[in-house]
């Protein structure tokens, strides 16, 4: 007699369970526990949330950007729920004191050893299927930056060094080094 195991599924609940201090993502109901970002990351991080602000703030864009910890609640269900690097949110009416409920307009995920096949595969599937309308993956590895524009159904890669074009805003450049 074959025994199949039922996979345990989590909520959201089980993510606001969490012992301080510890961070997780939850796809499908499936929790995925996230390693500290190195230096590097966060350097990278703070790079590209101040060149969003500012093009936001000098272009009196009615956009916001959150960098992470900041929660996303993907779906309406309580079976997902991820922190983007970064997440740009231009409607208001997502937003409350937990977060931001339904898809991001924009999302960078700046990838690490071990969120390379979550960036990459994972949440580039959920992020589309969700409505985001651009998504970068910064791959600071490889030195490049993988924009999806799901507006425009188009996948670009750029070397660092190079202007990046931003699908959302027209006339928009970032230089990654």
């Amino acid at each position: 007699m074959n025994v199949v195991r039922k996979e345990e599924t989590y909520t959201i609940d089980d993510i606001y369970a969490l012992p301080e201090g510890e961070r997780a993502e939850l796809i499908d109901g499936k929790i995925y526990y996230m390693a500290p970002p190195n230096t590097n990351h966060q350097r990278l991080v703070n790079y590209l949330s101040t060149e969003i602000n500012i093009y936001i703030r000098n272009n009196k864009g009615p956009c916001e950007v959150f960098p992470a910890p900041f929660a996303v609640f993907l779906n309406e269900n309580d079976s997902n729920y991820v922190e983007p690097d970064i997440s740009v949110i231009c409607d208001p009416s997502k937003l409350d004191d937990k977060g931001c409920h339904g898809a991001p307009d924009w999302i960078i995920e700046i990838v690490s050893l071990s969120s390379r096949q979550m960036d990459y595969y994972k949440k580039l599937f959920k992020y589309r299927t969700a409505g985001v309308r651009e998504y970068w993956v910064a791959d600071p590895d490889k030195n490049i930056v993988t924009v999806y524009n799901f507006e425009a159904d188009t996948m670009i890669e750029y070397p660092f060094g190079e202007e990046v074009p931003v699908g959302i805003y027209e006339g928009f450049l970032i230089r990654i080094q």
